[in-house]
């Protein structure tokens, strides 16, 4: 009969193998294997003060809000792996896009926002691409976006077929986001 090490040592190697195998494929797939991902669990009350974000009521004159009150969304969503909490709205807007951007990047900027060109594609217009900005540090991190929508993209997107609010013009969207704890995200991440 062998040595009770020698049966020891003979499987600590595979399990070694097998425990390295599993982290480099986590690592490997972006996947962590060590840290939980974060849920909605217990996150109503930020979910609160980002519906409470001064930057959402601000609009740029003779924005109209669609009649559909489910267009006005707040909520935790947790089914990419790590969830994210919003509050968004969703306004009809007789208005140029031009408009719009100048609305927001003024209000934002007045309101402690921080614009963020796309690194990307930096020779795209505000009035094509959107607009994107961020706020606070870690623990306290916000994410404010402004992009523009038809009545065919909410039909699509939300399944809301809108109504004559949008016959005179297009609309757009602004969502102020969050990690669940809040931790800095960016733009373009």
């Amino acid at each position: 009969m062998p040595p009770r090490t020698h049966l020891t040592r003979s499987t600590a190697l595979p399990t070694t193998l097998l425990v390295a195998t599993a982290l480099l494929t986590a690592g490997l797939t972006g996947c962590s294997a060590l840290s939980p991902f974060n849920t909605c669990e217990d996150t109503a009350e930020r979910v609160k003060q980002l519906r409470s974000q001064p930057i959402l009521k601000s609009v740029p004159k003779g924005a109209i809000a669609p009649k559909d009150p489910t267009l006005v969304e707040s909520g935790c969503i947790d089914d990419s792996g790590d969830a994210w909490l919003y509050a968004d709205r969703i306004y009809a807007f007789p208005g140029s896009r031009q408009q719009v951007v100048d609305h927001y990047l003024g209000a934002a900027e007045a309101d402690g926002w921080r614009l963020r060109p796309d690194p990307v594609d930096p020779d795209i217009a505000d009035s094509v691409g959107g607009l994107c900005f961020t706020k606070g540090g870690d623990g306290h991190a916000l994410l404010l976006t402004v992009q523009f929508t038809t009545a065919g993209q909410l039909k699509v997107e939300h399944e809301y077929d809108a109504g004559p609010e949008f016959d005179s013009g297009s609309g757009f969207e602004i969502e102020v986001g969050s990690e669940t704890d809040g931790a800095t995200t960016g733009c373009f991440d």
